[in-house]
């Protein structure tokens, strides 16, 4: 009861607040939400709130946004059926959140969520971002200390002393004394010996960056064979102990810790499974008539379902374009089988995305390697209580490569030029012009650092091979002719290399006469000036003579010396190399068989025709070799010059001059020989002939340079003598200031006339395609002699940019088969050439004769083509940029259809 109160006081101004209902609306609030801890890869640990019907999708959203993860979708979170820790010990209780479930119906025992990579990529220089490497790096780091990722004791120390690198930055004496390793837990069962060789490995990586660092240790580390490897206990059909694995290439086998097979995904058709049992179908090989089908014993159901899930996200992942959508199920009385399907983003999506993405600057600070537990006497107190040396706070790289070290120097196997001690006295060649750099006492500087990605133009190769030639003071002036000579003579080859802006080459060399060896190439670094030449450099190329000068009795540091020597004295390093001598790494298998051209005639009845012939298998593997980078692997390994063919013609003296390039030369075998020329009967051009099995087709065509200005008379004699009416241009004239060909015909309404008076050449049409991509010219020549005329067709392909390969693979592929019916029904070769008439015009042989084998049903083996062509013009398809861009056309040009087998041959054919 309220007394005293008179009724004015609820008069006039007034409120209330409802205290006890507002208390319930926060507790309904607060009940319509769950926890979920996330423990993180630096051993951080954040709880997020979501509502409690939230899907995963929204706490795996929270936990980016977190970390301000842009290439997110390597990504996920793992959790435990019985709430604990994963471990490798409760392999089968591990899941995946599923980011189409409720994240209440995922949480087991009020466990955490444990932030881990769930797709390890096969390459880190995919990664577009500093700090997606550095969560890649903190997740091997946590696989070999938990056992899940086993290396070699000298790889565990390599890595290790990475990790040092990053963590304690460069090594210093007086501050990084023996034993100062002894408090990091760095690999397991971690010994004092193992300490001595990390620290004596710390030493060499001076000057590397914690990015630097760790992206160093993303690159040895994806070469362990259990590298991003999963493994799932199994039985096979002998009831042996297995252990399968899923990675980005396929399904690997195991067995007391050995490989023993890959089942690469292209050969696989079909995977499923039953209860406890999982089922692999291989495809069928062209001998077989039977499927193969392998049969796993799983320990238990749920540890069957999660092995064939994490094969379906895994090649959905790293082998699709974009994810499937989920199929159409059955009502539930009806349904059959596991609803399951990946719907996230695939590495493909995910790369592209991070590349179209501005790249993030920011800073953060790395963890730390855990102490380990030791048991320091009191003369060590001082010791193990000093403060190390630890300044890890670093801002992003953003877009900028991280520079790569190597193993450990051998006194073999120096930087080429570049030495941890000063050369000898005498070492220095005579004419140098100098003394050599004060060399470094480390190789911070000069040594591995040496492979830090060129910053120049030399980033990428086209059709220039060398600078044109243009008088015969060439023969005079430079010492090159000891080289054309013994390159046509014993198969050498003739680079030459710029130093990058920090005056390094880029690669290391091993050998010398002192050590019993001839001087060889041991590394080659990515994108550097001696990875980006051409011919390229590669491991195993014996080095013959530098800058003019035979090595073959020189001493190891005579050698490194004349190298650092060259960038000083002539802005470049010129090198005669004898190719593939060794073969680097040891010549391992291939993990797919090597394409091969194969006529379907060979493959039997059972290959011909339908979806599972030769050439549905061959785009198998050539979709295969795209995706896995095998292709081009195998492309760099094929001979640029096939051994025994000499190029003596092209060495004569009145015809050096007539070479755009130095190093593209005529075989002599398959040469063009003019008879009827006044200036002799050389030009740069050799036939090529490619044969269309099962067809009776023969294309021929005549490859050569662009022409020079003293050599268009010679082009228009070779035209008139071959036949020919189709002259196909795959170049422009000048291409960043740098005149690629010589303008060889009139203008429209134009005429020109040859300087010995017998061919005048008339252009009496011009016009351009829609797209603006090739021109078409119609010439009228006449010889002043006969008194014949013939018309000649000239195609002009425009689209291809200054430096790389088309943008557009449906325009070439449209200016190709405007090549094709132009040349319909001529028996005559047609004249193809770009500026050094190897590398675009190979290109252009190699897609219309991969066209023509469509059409005829035959296989496709884009490396076998290539080697044809190279039994016949040297060179043929100059860079690894230019043999992937023509295989995509032929795989592009196939799966959409562009070019399909005839009937009337598939009739012939069988």
């Amino acid at each position: 009861m309220i007394e005293g109160v008179s009724r004015r006081a609820f008069g006039g101004s007034a409120g209330t607040y409802n205290v006890h209902a507002s208390e319930l609306a926060h507790t309904r609030g607060v009940l319509k939400t769950l926890s979920a801890t996330v423990v993180f890869l630096d051993d951080t640990v954040h709880t997020f709130r979501v509502d409690k019907h939230a899907k995963g999708e929204t706490l795996l959203e929270e936990v980016f946004q977190h970390l301000e993860l842009v290439e997110k979708d390597y990504f996920g979170l793992q959790y435990t059926e019985n709430g604990l820790a994963p471990s490798l010990v409760h392999q089968d209780l591990i899941r995946w959140l599923d980011p189409n479930k409720q994240v209440k119906k995922q949480i087991r025992n009020g466990g955490n969520f444990y932030f881990r990579v769930k797709f390890y990529v096969s390459d880190p220089s995919k990664l577009q971002e500093e700090y997606t490497r550095y969560h890649f790096y903190l997740q091997i780091r946590k696989d070999i200390l938990a056992h899940r990722l086993i290396l070699a004791p000298s790889t565990a120390c390599l890595l290790a002393s990475y990790t040092v690198q990053s963590e304690l930055g460069d090594y210093h004496p007086d501050e990084h004394k023996p034993g100062y390793l002894s408090g990091l837990s760095l690999i397991p069962g971690q010994t004092e010996e193992m300490e001595e060789k990390i620290e004596e490995l710390h030493k060499l990586h001076k000057g590397q960056s914690p990015a630097d660092a760790e992206y160093n240790y993303l690159e040895h580390a994806k070469r362990c064979e259990m590298y991003g490897v999963a493994v799932h206990g199994a039985k096979d059909s002998q009831d042996r102990d297995i252990q399968l694995g899923v990675t980005a290439n396929g399904l690997v086998i195991f067995h007391a810790g050995a490989r023993l097979n890959l089942l690469s995904w292209t050969k696989i058709v079909k995977i499923s499974f039953k209860r406890k049992q999982f089922f692999v179908q291989l495809k069928r090989e062209p001998s077989e008539t039977y499927d193969t089908l392998l049969g796993f014993n799983m320990t238990t159901y749920r540890s069957c379902k999660n092995l064939w899930k994490s094969c379906v996200e895994h090649h959905t992942f790293f082998r699709l374009h974009s994810p499937r959508r989920s199929r159409k199920f059955l009502p539930p009385p009806l349904s059959l089988g596991s609803k399951f399907f990946y719907s996230g983003r695939t590495e493909y999506q995910t790369y592209q995305q991070a590349r179209r993405s501005v790249s993030t600057q920011r800073s953060f600070i790395r963890s730390r390697s855990t102490q380990r537990s030791i048991q320091i006497n009191s003369d060590d107190t001082a010791k193990a209580s000093r403060p190390l040396r630890y300044d890890n706070k670093v801002t992003s790289l953003g877009s900028r490569e991280p520079k790569r070290a190597w193993d450990p120097p051998h006194p073999s196997d120096d930087e080429g030029g570049f030495l941890d001690k000063p050369p000898p006295p005498g070492s220095l060649p005579s004419g140098s012009g100098g003394p050599a750099p004060t060399p470094s006492t480390t190789l911070e500087e000069e040594g591995p650092a040496a492979i830090l990605p060129a910053r120049t133009t030399l980033n990428f190769v086209d059709d220039d091979v060398e600078e044109e030639v243009r008088s015969p003071v060439y023969e005079e002036n430079k010492p090159a002719s000891p080289h054309l000579h013994l390159n046509l003579e014993d198969g050498l080859v003739l680079i030459r290399i710029a130093p990058d802006e920090q005056g390094r080459f880029g690669f290391n060399v091993k050998g010398g006469a002192d050590l019993g060896m001839p001087i060889l190439v041991s590394r080659v670094a990515p994108n550097t000036p001696a990875y980006t030449s051409y011919p390229k450099l590669n491991e195993g190329d014996q080095v013959v003579l530098i800058n003019g000068s035979d090595v073959s009795g020189m001493h190891h540091e005579q050698v490194v010396s004349l190298i650092r020597t060259s960038r000083d004295t002539h802005g470049e390093l010129v090198l005669t190399v004898r190719p593939n001598v060794y073969e680097a790494g040891g010549g391992g298998e291939d993990e797919e068989p090597p394409y091969q051209y194969v006529p379907e005639s060979s493959l039997g009845p059972s290959a011909v025709g339908g979806q599972g012939g030769a050439l549905a298998q061959s785009m198998l593997l050539l979709a295969d070799g795209l995706a896995s980078g095998a292709l081009v692997a195998q492309f760099e390994r094929l001979y640029r010059k096939k051994p025994g063919m000499s190029m003596l013609h092209a060495n004569k003296q009145e015809n050096v001059i007539k070479n755009r390039y130095r190093d593209i030369s005529p075989y002599d075998a398959s040469r063009v020989i003019l008879h009827e020329a006044p200036d002799g009967d050389y030009i740069n051009a050799n036939t090529v002939s490619m044969e269309i099995p099962g067809s009776g087709i023969v294309n021929r065509y005549i490859a050569t340079q662009g022409p020079l200005a003293s050599t268009v008379g010679d082009f228009w004699h070779m035209l008139v003598e071959a036949g020919s009416t189709l002259v196909v241009m795959v170049t422009t004239l000048v291409e960043r200031g740098r005149t690629k060909c010589h303008k060889y015909w009139p203008s429209l309404g134009e005429t020109l006339e040859l300087s010995n008076g017998r061919f005048n050449i008339s252009c009496a049409k011009e016009e351009a395609d829609p797209s603006g991509s090739f021109v078409f010219r119609e010439f009228v020549l006449r010889d002043s002699q006969t008194g014949e005329k013939r018309d000649v067709t000239q195609m002009q392909y425009l689209a291809w940019p200054d430096h790389g390969v088309p943008d557009d693979v449906n325009r070439f592929l449209a200016f190709t088969r405007q090549v094709r019916h132009e040349r319909s029904g001529m028996v005559e070769p047609a004249i193809v050439h770009c500026s050094a008439g190897i590398g675009r015009t190979g290109v252009l042989i190699l897609m219309e004769t991969a066209m023509c084998l469509i059409e005829a049903n035959q296989p496709v083996y884009p490396l076998e083509i290539c080697r044809q062509m190279r039994n016949q013009r040297a060179m043929m398809i100059q860079t690894p940029s230019q043999y992937k861009f023509v295989c995509s056309c032929v795989h592009h040009a196939y799966t959409e259809e562009l070019v399909k087998p005839l009937p009337e041959l598939n009739q012939l054919n069988r």
